[in-house]
């Protein structure tokens, strides 16, 4: 697929966000790191989305589509690109002016990345939060720290855009975690680097974030766990721990469906429990076997 080399293209997702979506897009255009193209996706909002980017005319490219969740979304985003990089930009968040230019340095720097990351401002209902210890980012192959909990915010990364070429987009099936999955897959096989700067701010709390509409998110998470535990490209150490993470977190998923008499659900999460734990014990007998030993086991004695 051709693109336009140094291009970013910047994606936003939205719905129903008339209250943020301006200073979103403001905090676009006002980047240090001018080349650029803005491309607005609106997942089906019925407010007053659609006038508020028109109102930026030729500097922001406006696509309407019906509501299919921030998936489709950014995926649209990604077909209408032109960029040789990819950055995407929640409608609730803004970026730090210099953001773009910070990162492009950085990866012209160091061209073996090809993914990039950065620090970040929070804010809750109006108020800076700091992030605990488990929220700390990691610089390199970072697949390990990857797998508790989403560490890396699309609203920080710049892609390029060979790398969807290669592992796929966002996930359509997943309502929310879809980051979570995205990460796993890209840090599963590329080194991600880190700018340990704060770049972006990231706004939450309100009522309409994805988050808060699904029950046990959890389960959107093992469903991805599940996914890339199928791959054969991981290293055994990474497969193991990644099938530790399925049975800790359906472990906490089958104790809140238990709490919340949910039984199919729980027959369903202790078999999932089960087969990851096998697979476990397979690996690790597999990994403990000596070279001379499967000579012996597969009738080559030499």
């Amino acid at each position: 697929m051709s693109f336009v080399k140094d291009l970013v293209s910047i994606i936003i997702p939205t719905y129903n966000r008339e209250k943020w979506i301006k200073e979103a897009i403001q905090s676009v255009l006002s980047q240090t790191y001018s080349f650029h193209e803005v491309i607005v996706v609106d997942d089906g909002s019925s407010d007053n989305t659609r006038e508020i980017v028109n109102s930026f005319k030729e500097r922001v490219k406006y696509f309407f589509q019906q509501n299919c969740g921030p998936s489709c979304a950014r995926n649209k985003g990604i077909e209408l690109s032109r960029g040789e990089w990819i950055a995407f930009l929640d409608s609730d968040d803004l970026w730090k002016k210099e953001k773009l230019e910070k990162q492009m340095e950085a990866l012209k720097k160091e061209p073996r990345f090809k993914v990039c990351y950065t620090e970040e401002v929070w804010i809750r209902n109006g108020k800076f939060v700091n992030p605990r210890k488990r929220h700390k980012k990691y610089s390199g192959w970072i697949y390990l720290h990857c797998l508790p909990l989403c560490i890396i915010s699309p609203s920080s990364v710049l892609i390029h855009r060979s790398v969807f070429e290669d592992v796929g987009k966002f996930d359509p099936h997943l309502p929310v975690a879809e980051d979570y999955d995205l990460w796993l897959r890209i840090s599963s096989r590329y080194p991600i680097k880190l700018i340990p700067e704060k770049l972006i701010i990231k706004r939450g709390g309100h009522k309409d974030q994805l988050s808060k509409k699904y029950w046990g998110i959890d389960r959107f998470r093992i469903y991805a766990l599940e996914k890339i535990a199928k791959e054969n490209h991981l290293p055994v150490e990474w497969k193991i721990a990644t099938l530790k993470e399925i049975v800790k977190k359906a472990e906490i998923f089958a104790r809140g469906c238990e709490k919340r008499g949910k039984w199919e659900e729980y027959r369903i999460y202790l078999k999932k429990i089960e087969k990851a734990k096998k697979e476990i014990f397979l690996l690790n007998a597999d990994k403990n076997t000596t070279f001379a030993e499967k000579n012996i086991l597969g009738g080559n004695y030499g």
